[in-house]
């Protein structure tokens, strides 16, 4: 996720380059053809171009709100991780702690539960960021697994929904031991159901591209729209005499056109690893400082922090 405000203008000139040398050629062919005297009056009128950019302008905004709904509700979802997280966590350690208090199990026994639970909880959000992102680096949450549940997890095609079902039969068994009350599953329950149509959503978005006929429409409407801007533009520019400011002018109204478009195609997919997708690294770093932290542990990692103006 880019955090910075302030871009720099030549990083943003190098990520637009192939449509930069497309409006500099066109642009740069037009005024070559009538400067050489090939052609002496404009054969597009201005209207042309004012048509297509309007027809452009209508599909690129429409795209870009799609594509921006598409990654708010994605951002949502991880929010609600969080936050369903910490309230997991907190009915676990609260549950656990009363059975201690009534006498029911032991510290030590509901100190091991508890960490085991919440560990795997910490587990599933590193999971589904890898599943989602299509990463292939399980040793980022083999420290939150024993060995034997890590490996069985990894073996799984859906290791994210393989841990939420341990997580609710290990609710089931605390319950029969004691670790928990007889009705505190009333409560966890719908937590768990939570996560997965969290779970499901995230893969819903990853899983469903913005119709294609609105990625492959906006880029043939804004090539079309580039080899037809200077020839609107060179009868314009030559009436007041400085037919070659007409290319600088056609690539500044390309860019600003290609950088809207650009955007919306960003943001379509919100879990491709790159500079403008969600941050699910941070999120998950902030699910496992913030769950430690309400086991008592002291020993967090570092929070993730924006390095560059990104945040990963």
């Amino acid at each position: 996720m880019i955090v910075k405000k302030i871009f720099n203008p030549l990083a943003v000139a190098r990520y637009m380059k192939l449509e930069l040398i497309v409006a500099a050629i066109s642009a740069a062919v037009v005024y070559f053809i009538y400067n050489t005297g090939s052609a002496t009056t404009p054969s597009l009128p201005f209207s042309i171009a004012a048509i297509l950019g309007s027809a452009l302008a209508i599909f690129i905004a429409f795209r870009n709100n799609n594509a921006y709904n598409r990654w708010w509700e994605a951002r949502t979802m991880w929010g609600s991780i969080i936050n369903n997280s910490r309230i997991f966590a907190r009915q676990v350690i609260a549950n656990s702690d009363n059975a201690v208090q009534i006498n029911k199990t032991s510290a030590d026994e509901a100190a091991n539960y508890k960490r085991e639970l919440i560990y795997r909880q910490i587990a599933f959000a590193h999971s589904l960021r890898l599943q989602l992102r299509r990463q292939k680096s399980p040793e980022e949450f083999k420290h939150l697994l024993s060995i034997e549940e890590f490996h069985l997890a990894i073996q799984k095609i859906n290791t994210a929904n393989y841990l939420l079902l341990q997580q609710g039969k290990r609710i089931k068994e605390g319950m029969t031991l004691e670790l928990l009350g007889p009705f505190d599953s009333i409560s966890l329950e719908p937590t768990l159901a939570g996560f997965n149509n969290f779970q499901g959503s995230c893969e819903r978005i990853g899983n469903t591209p913005l119709l294609r006929q609105y990625h492959y429409f906006t880029k043939l409407f804004l090539l079309v729209f580039m080899l037809v801007l200077p020839f609107s533009l060179i009868g314009e520019f030559t009436k007041i005499g400085i037919p070659l400011a007409m290319i600088p002018t056609s690539i500044l109204v390309s860019f600003v056109f290609a950088v809207m478009g650009k955007v919306g195609e960003v943001n379509e997919d919100p879990f491709e690893n790159r500079i403008t997708d969600v941050p699910l690294t941070a999120i998950c770093n902030t699910i496992e400082r913030d769950l430690k932290e309400m086991l008592g542990e002291k020993d967090l990692p570092a929070k993730a922090e924006a390095a560059n103006g990104f945040l990963f």
